[in-house]
């Protein structure tokens, strides 16, 4: 088993698989009266921050907020909804509606009759780490940071300018520019969130705060490679046998070995897309003694074959 240094900050480290893939950016340019209709896009988070002017922002089952420039918007579930100038205005669909490609992953979209203008950065991401999918899960169906009351204001005003000066002119590397910056607005996005939510306190979330379940789930994400036991994780967090195991499970949700196994297929199952490797060197990596046993393992918990897994980019672990 490899020795790694116990982890200070367990939920600093999972905002940190928080990294974007396949990134998607529209600027639009609205003027009113105009509404814009998105629709839902699986397993993916949506986020919007509007640089001049105003909008609604609609989501179905929460009242429509309002956003004014610098602030940021996420809808983590990529769940349906609408921006509009006023409400009841009759929405455009997205996909109705004329857009300039700029590239594969920018295009500008200009909607409305010629009133009061609007622009925003409009973007569509996936996460593909399974730490950033356990964590996505967990979010409400929307969350707003309204930067004027924020303590962060100015390098976040700072950071939107700058990503709409990418945006506009998209100079070389400019679309690299615009991802990691979008990073870094989505975390502190989700850590404004978890500040002060009363249900980021309790499961998943407030396992990683706890000082010593924290510390063993912070080690299996680091190694999920590691054929790690009860005792194991015991020794990692402290505790005696007994008292880790009911506390994992009260705080989590699943007992311990349950948790490893699934985040051991999730590291699996981000190799099998990522990488060309045989299901024999998959195998041995991650600590099984035959490629058979490593096959019915991931079946087991994924419901289908590594070789399915491979060819379905859309499979999924349970949760």
């Amino acid at each position: 088993m490899i020795e790694l240094p116990a982890s200070e900050d367990p939920l600093g480290e999972a905002l940190h698989f928080l990294r974007m893939s396949g990134t998607f950016y529209c600027r639009s340019e609205f003027t009113a009266p105009w509404a814009l209709e998105l629709p839902a896009f699986d397993h993916c988070l949506m986020f919007h921050v509007v640089t001049a002017g105003r909008c609604l922002l609609e989501v179905d089952g929460i009242e429509p907020c309002l956003l004014r420039p610098g602030d940021l918007a996420l809808v983590p579930h990529g769940a349906g909804h609408r921006l509009m100038s006023d409400a009841g205005v009759p929405p455009g669909k997205l996909f109705d509606l004329p857009r300039d490609a700029i590239s594969n992953r920018y295009e500008i979209l200009r909607h409305g009759e010629g009133g009061a203008a609007t622009t925003m950065i409009c973007a569509l991401v996936r996460f593909d780490h399974p730490a950033a999918h356990q964590l996505i899960r967990l979010l409400p169906k929307l969350i707003r940071v309204d930067t004027w009351n924020s303590p962060e204001m100015e390098w976040i005003q700072s950071t939107l300018r700058f990503i709409a000066a990418e945006a506009q002119h998209l100079n070389a590397g400019g679309e690299t520019v615009i991802t990691r910056l979008a990073d870094i607005l989505v975390i502190q996005a989700v850590r404004s969130w978890i500040a002060r939510a009363p249900e980021a306190q309790t499961g998943w979330l407030g396992a990683l705060r706890d000082k010593q379940i924290g510390r063993a789930i912070a080690m299996i994400h680091r190694d999920p490679a590691s054929n790690w036991t009860v005792a194991s994780l015991a020794d990692t967090a402290g505790m005696s046998r007994s008292a880790f195991s009911a506390r994992f499970t009260q705080l989590v949700g699943e007992p311990a070995m349950h948790y490893a196994v699934r985040w051991k297929m999730q590291a699996a199952l981000t190799r099998l897309r990522e990488t060309d490797s045989s299901l024999a060197e998959l195998a041995s990596r991650l600590g099984y003694d035959s490629e058979a046993a490593f096959s019915r393992a991931f079946k087991r918990v994924v419901g289908v074959s590594p070789g399915a897994a491979r060819r379905n980019a859309g499979a999924r672990v349970s949760e």
